[in-house]
């Protein structure tokens, strides 16, 4: 039997294809994320199927029902918007249904970060999707430490509550001139798309964080040819009077390296003799 992985629109229920509504009027099983926005795509494909419900919280013992209902029958995989396994529930049922030996067919929809970057003005030749960033800024600013070199145009989504500390930490990390755009609201009504540099950007959401849900496209960067002196950074900030945990939170961005690492090397390099 075949799990039908099917792309539902990101706002606006017209994006819905005829083929996706073809495939979840013909379908006996939807298993959903969000039961209730389900109710209403399937209403408005006019599909009688069964939902159940998958999400994050019970995606193990779910993906074995799914399973099982795909030994006697078609069953189609939605998420609450766009495409299920791409920073939403999906990748795990998709991996056991082939290891199952169950086809898989996918069903193309609206794509948040891809509507976005077009939008943005950017370049869309090279893009690297990150998806949703970590939520504690440490690990957030490692991250994005990892990516100073990186060349390509990025794509990440966030909630509206963290995007401001999320553009400030983009900032400290590629520099106050890269450019970058927050996509929001995405094929409803209020869409808009803001455009300036990372420091315009972390400025104007700093205090106010935007409606709906966000979409950022951060500028690639020029390959850094230069490489950081980790050691002599280190000694110049704990001279400074730095503790051994900031001046490692300092050069996490900067280096792209664990913060484990560096804290380690600050902490040797406090203990030396004077």
């Amino acid at each position: 039997m075949t799990l039908f992985v099917v792309g539902t629109p990101i706002g606006n229920l017209e994006d819905l294809s005829p083929r996706a509504a073809r495939v979840l009027r013909e379908v006996p099983l939807v298993a959903a994320e969000d039961t209730r926005s389900a109710k209403t795509l399937l209403t408005a494909a006019g599909s009688a199927a069964r939902v159940v419900s998958y999400f994050e919280g019970n995606e193990a013992a779910r993906s074995e029902d799914i399973l099982r209902a795909l030994a006697s029958g078609d069953v189609a995989l939605i998420s609450e918007a766009g495409m299920p396994g791409v920073s939403d529930p999906g990748e795990r049922v998709i991996a056991a249904a082939i290891a199952a030996g169950h086809r898989i067919e996918v069903i193309p929809g609206p794509s948040a970060a891809l509507a976005a970057l077009v939008a943005s003005g950017l370049p869309t030749a090279r893009f690297l999707f990150i998806g949703f960033p970590p939520r504690e800024q440490g690990a957030r600013r490692e991250l994005f430490g990892t990516l100073r070199g990186e060349t390509a145009t990025m794509v990440l989504y966030e909630a509206p509550d963290r995007v401001g500390a999320t553009l400030a930490d983009l900032r400290d990390a590629f520099g106050d001139a890269r450019r970058a755009s927050l996509g929001r609201e995405l094929t409803k009504i209020h869409e808009e798309h803001v455009r300036g540099t990372l420091a315009e950007l972390a400025a104007r959401y700093a205090d106010t964080p935007p409606r709906g849900e966000c979409t950022l496209v951060v500028e690639g960067g020029v390959e850094e040819a230069v490489e950081v002196d980790v050691e002599r950074e280190l000694r110049a900030l704990l001279a400074e009077g730095l503790g051994p945990k900031d001046a490692a939170a300092r050069l996490v961005v900067k280096t792209g390296k664990p913060r484990r690492q560096l804290y380690q090397l600050a902490l040797s390099l406090q203990r030396e003799p004077k």
